[in-house]
């Protein structure tokens, strides 16, 4: 077995989004050929908690972690929210729009934490991981990111070993879509592009999720980028066979957050004007909200009058959510509106795969979420600002509901299955090693 460091902020019982991608590669890893070490702060600041993902970790496998102080509790105190309330990621407030304080705040994590809040983790782990790995030495180190800070870690320990490095972007850096909600200063953003730039020509490989983004990287540094998709885990989706049975809701359910940039204005309005045409649409939808929500969303829903007809919920565990998703009729999948949008995948598109329910994407029709759902013909994408497209797709959908009628997949998804793209994964390690 090849050894590989894992650098990652995300491990359970850390939940959400962030904490899939390489979950799911550690767990398929050791099938080809590398013994995953993962190294992970002991006490991170993460917006949900989700201990049902220990059942994918590797029994007996190696896990470093060290403390972490991040300015989070600074932060609570400077807003006036309660020291154990959770920080949500990507601008999503659930209760209030911002107010000036929040704005300094934003100002100040832009410019002074940089290139995030978890900066003051960087010098102690490449201390921490240099003493460790001169007794334990590896084959390959892999950082992931975001918080890009991670990659410093790694780039501080590829100045003192050398070791393969394999740099995985889940999100940009510069390019990221609240990139210019930050309000930086013309020195911060200089910093945020000199360690973004030195982070690309010094890693050995650059890994990131979409073509759009890669495409985007290569124009910051002439350096090669893989891209390696985001993926279902075949084993969540094996679900014991049920008798059918006559269902008298039309579920049309959204997984994960939905922050401001990615509200679907326009999906809104379609399901209020079909609701106002057709009696038995209105009776029958229920659109089901799993996870967190910008205040945004809740105003849109008041302001359509569809109150009676969205139901949020919170949270809930991961195998919770993919049963979820097996009970629907229809996978929404808005896109962040944003001038990045082209490249952004959500992680969750892959799972609405694997549950072969056809998807009802809002966003660009040109970019890479697109071109996965026109290539496996496992739904339709819709412009955000397409009214009439989008109430059209979601009634054709709703007829097929009322005739039992299945959408029909076509094509095989298993290249986008964890374990093929951990072996994609595997293949630029053994590269880099040679």
């Amino acid at each position: 077995m090849k050894k590989v460091l894992i650098i990652t902020y995300y491990w359970p019982p850390s939940g959400g989004a962030g904490v899939q991608r390489w979950l799911k590669f550690v767990k398929y890893l050791r099938g080809f050929g590398w013994e995953p070490i993962v190294y992970t702060p002991s006490n991170p600041e993460s917006p949900v908690e989700d201990v049902s993902l220990f059942k994918d970790v590797p029994p007996d496998m190696e896990i470093l972690k060290t403390p972490i102080w991040e300015p989070y509790d600074l932060y609570k105190k400077f807003v006036g929210r309660k020291p154990g309330e959770k920080i949500n990621a990507g601008f999503l407030s659930e209760k209030k729009q911002a107010g000036l304080t929040e704005k300094i705040s934003v100002w100040m994590r832009g410019n002074f934490f940089i290139p995030d809040a978890r900066k003051f983790w960087v010098k102690p782990s490449v201390n921490f991981l240099s003493a460790f790995l001169k007794d334990h030495p590896v084959d390959a180190i892999i950082s992931t990111g975001p918080p890009h800070s991670m990659h410093l870690i790694a780039l501080g320990l590829k100045e003192k070993f050398d070791f393969p490095w394999l740099a995985d972007f889940r999100d940009p850096w510069t390019n990221i879509d609240f990139y210019d909600q930050l309000m930086l200063t013309k020195y911060a953003n200089a910093k945020h592009k000199k360690l973004e730039k030195q982070v690309l020509l010094k890693a050995d490989r650059v890994v990131i999720v979409s073509w759009n983004w890669a495409e985007d990287l290569k124009k910051i540094a002439p350096v090669r980028v893989d891209v390696v998709t985001n993926g279902y885990d075949e084993e969540d989706f094996q679900f014991p066979s049920a008798e059918p049975m006559e269902k008298k809701e039309f579920i049309v359910c959204h997984l994960g957050s939905i922050n401001k940039d990615r509200n679907p204005h326009q999906f809104w309005k379609a399901v209020k004007e079909l609701a106002g045409r057709h009696n038995d649409f209105r009776s029958q939808i229920k659109i089901k909200l799993i996870g967190k929500n910008d205040i945004s969303v809740t105003e849109s829903i008041i302001s359509h009058n569809l109150e009676n007809m969205a139901e949020k919920i919170p949270y809930i565990p991961h195998d919770h959510a993919i049963s979820m998703l097996n009970a629907s009729d229809v996978l929404l999948l808005p896109l962040n509106n944003t001038p990045n949008t082209d490249g952004v995948i959500p992680g969750k598109l892959f799972e609405y795969l694997a549950s072969r329910k056809p998807i009802l994407g809002i966003g660009s029709e040109k970019g890479d979420t697109a071109r996965i759902i026109n290539e496996t013909g496992s739904g339709m994408v819709c412009d955000f600002n397409d009214t009439e497209k989008i109430k059209n797709e979601l009634y054709n959908f709703y007829n097929n509901f009322k005739l039992n009628k299945p959408w029909i997949f076509k094509t095989d998804l298993s290249k986008y299955s964890r374990k093929n793209c951990c072996g994609q994964i595997a293949h630029i390690l053994n590269e880099i090693i040679i």
